[in-house]
């Protein structure tokens, strides 16, 4: 049984969560929290690696003790180190330090002053109103913490894409590699690109008597059987998450995947367009009284219809069939229109490579540029630059470029924080001197709406400032966006020749597809960057391409799809 990345990744982090809570020594948790991000975002499985004898020691953040505890859980599927943890303090406060604003002092607080050991006891404190009476907490805090707890609650359990794209391609080449199998896809909320996936479905098309049931059903990483049919089978993966695999017939594949892709509201809207012209549409063809007239592609579905064929990342029931019916429809950006990335870190701050290896790998995706934008000295977590760091950065950069010879461009740039009263992090003097300014909120983030909104505005009157980059602050099932008013960030982005970026972070996916949608129709331009904290993070583009194209977005309104001359002077606000 192979233990993936996202397992590891977890066990460091609750390790790290309990550590906390128990008041370790900082740098120790740190380390862990680090392993954990490392892991995270690794594109290459540990297992494989632990398996090939390679030294783990020269991944980023990752030292010999750690190297250590890797190999341990690959081999066992477990840390001893977390195990003797839980037994002092319990797992779930783990979990409740998911909840937003429950840091690991008020979980360890409400652990020993009130014996709160799982969401259950804090839900009943909550209602004893025995939180408020904490020294630190009050009736205020204790009424955020229940209307957390009811979100919490009423939460369907999603997975982020990232995740869910490490489950679902194993299982896919699996299925594939089965003597027989034709055609596997994975459709869904998974297919139509969504940050956050439900359960799994996938079709299969395949020769008679293959035994793609059987198969699938013993598969390794299944964990329980819900249910074995001729046609379809359900799973629960040791992941949690549920797999649906249905057999579909050739003649019914196209019908099949429409309906499978979803989303609801779309399939019924074409169900309807079916109905006017006296046929049904399901999720087996397209019938016209008991006759087949169409199914075997999903073109062909749609021209049953009179409809041009639809990407699934826009079938969410917005406009997109009468755009079809009007001819419309956006050329959707794809990931080779990108021509470089924007929002890069390296070991000067919190990244985990070099300057030259974030340039080589960067030239080796086939990009003409790469922006360094380390972040500034605000975030001193992050080992943030000063002045005078930046400056020799930028001197760095310099003598890099001419080594380069023309293979990329290294532009010098920064993620400079917007300070709680509008201002840049550092002075106009240095900031002058880079090719782009990544501006951003790291800090203050529970500000009111007009006052968070008046920040951000201040900060893009800098004639210096080109890029917000993520716009809302979110991390994915971890923190709600920061409140601010959207629509006149966007108004004064578009008088001021500012962008927003698409973060292509598989945490972050900011703007959300809706923003993207609404900075298009309101003539503002984005950037889709990968915030990379290391050479692989830079494959992380295709999750921004993917929100992006959610977002109708074509090339055009991309600013990293324009050749380099074109780029530089679109950062030049007048």
């Amino acid at each position: 049984m192979t233990i993936h990345n996202r397992e590891i990744a977890a066990i460091f982090e609750e390790l790290a969560d309990l550590l906390e809570v128990e008041g370790a020594n900082r740098f120790r948790v740190r380390a862990y929290r680090e392993a954990s991000r490392v892991i995270g975002g690794m594109s290459e499985e540990l297992a494989d690696l632990v398996e090939s004898g390679a030294d783990l020691t020269e991944l980023p953040n990752i030292g010999e003790a750690i190297a250590k505890k890797i190999q341990t859980i690959v081999e066992t599927g477990s840390l001893p180190q977390l195990t003797e943890v839980e037994g002092r303090t319990p797992a779930s406060l783990s979990e409740m330090m998911k909840l937003e604003g429950l840091g690991p002092k008020r979980v360890k607080a409400l652990h020993e002053r009130l014996g709160i050991d799982t969401l259950d006891d804090l839900r009943a404190a909550v209602e004893a109103h025995k939180v408020r009476q904490l020294e630190g907490f009050g009736q205020k805090t204790e009424e955020t913490i229940r209307e957390r707890l009811e979100r919490w609650q009423g939460q369907e359990r999603r997975t982020r894409l990232f995740d869910a794209e490490e489950i679902a391609d194993p299982l896919v080449r699996f299925l594939e590699a089965i003597d027989g199998v034709e055609q596997v896809m994975v459709a869904g909320s998974y297919r139509r690109r969504r940050e956050t996936v439900g359960d799994l479905d996938i079709l299969v098309t395949c020769r008679r008597d293959t035994p793609v049931m059987d198969r699938f059903v013993a598969y390794p990483e299944v964990s329980e059987l819900v249910s074995k049919g001729e046609t379809r089978s359900t799973v629960h993966l040791r992941s949690g998450m549920q797999v649906d695999l249905r057999l579909v017939p050739e003649a019914s594949y196209g019908a099949a995947l429409h309906y499978f892709t979803g989303s609801k509201a779309h399939n019924i809207a074409v169900r309807r367009l079916g109905v006017k012209q006296g046929l049904k549409i399901n999720e087996y063809g397209v019938f016209r009284d008991d006759k087949r007239v169409a199914g075997r592609t999903e073109e062909q579905v749609y021209a049953s219809v009179d409809l041009p064929f639809i990407p699934p990342e826009l079938r969410e029931d917005r406009g997109e069939i009468e755009a079809a019916r009007e001819g419309k429809l956006p050329q959707l950006v794809k990931l080779e229109d990108i021509r470089g990335d924007l929002h890069a870190h390296t070991k000067e701050s919190d990244g985990h490579d070099s300057l030259r290896a974030m340039a080589d790998a960067a030239a080796g995706r086939g990009y003409e540029y790469l922006a360094i934008t380390d972040h500034s000295r605000r975030v001193t977590i992050a080992h943030g630059l000063d002045e005078k760091r930046l400056a020799k950065q930028i001197e760095a950069i310099d003598r890099l470029n001419e080594d380069l010879d023309g293979r990329i461009a290294i532009l010098k740039g920064v993620e400079v924080d917007i300070l709680d009263d509008g201002s840049l992090d550092l002075p106009d003097a240095i900031l002058r001197r880079l090719d782009l300014r990544v501006c951003s909120v790291h800090y203050k983030l529970n500000l009111p709406k007009a006052r968070q909104t008046e920040r951000v505005l201040r900060a893009m009157e800098n004639p210096l400032f080109n890029i917000l980059a993520h716009p809302s602050g979110r991390l994915l099932e971890e923190r709600d966006p920061y409140e601010l008013d959207l629509e006149q960030i966007l108004e004064a982005a578009a008088e001021r020749g500012c962008f927003l970026e698409v973060n292509a972070q598989p945490s972050r996916l900011d703007l959300t597809d809706s923003a993207c949608k609404m900075a298009k129709e309101m003539g503002v331009k984005v950037v889709i960057s990968t915030d990379a904290h290391g050479t692989r993070n830079l494959a992380f583009m295709r999750f921004g391409i993917g929100q992006a194209r959610r977002g109708w977005l074509e090339a055009a309104d991309v600013v990293n799809t324009r050749p380099l001359p074109e780029l530089r002077k679109l950062l030049q606000r007048g």
